[in-house]
């Protein structure tokens, strides 16, 4: 099991030749969110990456546990100071990197969709690959954490399945050509680093950056009989019809009322193929 090539990353990837101004690789962390959250009140630069081998107390939405065993997968977060995006929009970063994250299992010949908000599910049972988690973070510069945790390998035993009952699988288990992690990394990081810029130039819009059709295009949620989970343990039950420049998505309700939804978990009624 070999560990992520730090130097052929920074080589590949950092400024000038790159678009990343610095790039860490730990043995292992807390959560790599966590590190540069601190990192950014200390002044860390805009596009900093730290990638982990292993995190021991990652987390995704709603501070759920996410497992991220020593070799599996890719766990990485990068640090982003976009001033040309206002605070409001910056919830609509997740959609952005979901779409790398589904031009990465392209890339490597897995079939993959996107679940709104965060979710990579791949394979004919839709198991979840990977999470996306963004995080504001406060101080005399606006930054937002934005992490990614993906199965490169299987799991192991005794992983618990996510909200809405997601079994995990990995790029492995779904054919993927290639394994080998720092590859993995090195095409996602291109990747997201295509679409952030994007979404960045266009102020976080995301029908303005030409990410909206794209991602309508990707996602499994639109056209889907669902319950959404909102804050508070209230719900709504509907259809899911679509998302917007904002990254919101909207559903009718079972009584015809049209809602715009920002956060909140999605469960999938029924399939759709």
């Amino acid at each position: 099991m070999n560990a992520i090539n730090a130097g052929r990353l920074r080589a590949e990837l950092l400024a000038p030749q790159g678009p990343y101004a610095a790039l860490d690789v730990v043995p292992s962390t807390g959560s790599t969110n966590a590190d540069l959250r601190r990192a950014s009140v200390e002044g860390a630069a805009d596009r900093t990456v730290l990638i982990a081998e292993e995190q021991t107390s990652g987390v995704g939405r709603r501070a759920r546990v996410w497992a991220s065993p020593k070799g599996s997968g890719i766990y990485l977060s990068v640090l982003l100071r976009p001033a040309e995006v206002p605070f409001s929009a910056l919830g609509s970063l997740a959609i952005a990197a979901g779409l790398a994250v589904t031009d990465l299992t392209t890339e490597l010949g897995v079939d993959a969709v996107l679940k709104w908000p965060n979710d990579v599910l791949a394979g004919p049972d839709r198991g979840k690959c990977a999470g996306i988690l963004s995080e504001a973070v406060a101080g005399d510069e606006l930054g937002v954490v934005l992490g990614i945790g993906l199965n490169v390998r299987p799991l192991g035993p005794g992983v618990e399945p996510g909200a809405g009952g997601l079994l995990p699988t990995s790029l492995a288990e779904q054919g993927a050509r290639t394994t080998d992690r720092t590859d993995v990394a090195a095409l996602l990081l291109a990747a997201l680093a295509d679409r952030e810029d994007r979404w960045r130039a266009a102020g976080g819009d995301l029908a303005k950056a030409a990410l909206l059709d794209d991602y309508r295009a990707r996602c499994e949620t639109l056209g889907q009989e669902v319950r959404v989970l909102l804050p508070g343990d209230h719900a709504i039950l509907g259809t899911a019809e679509d998302v917007d420049g904002a990254g919101q998505l909207e559903v009718r309700g079972q009584n015809g009322k049209r809602h715009t939804v920002f956060a909140g978990d999605v469960v999938h009624l029924r399939p759709v193929r």
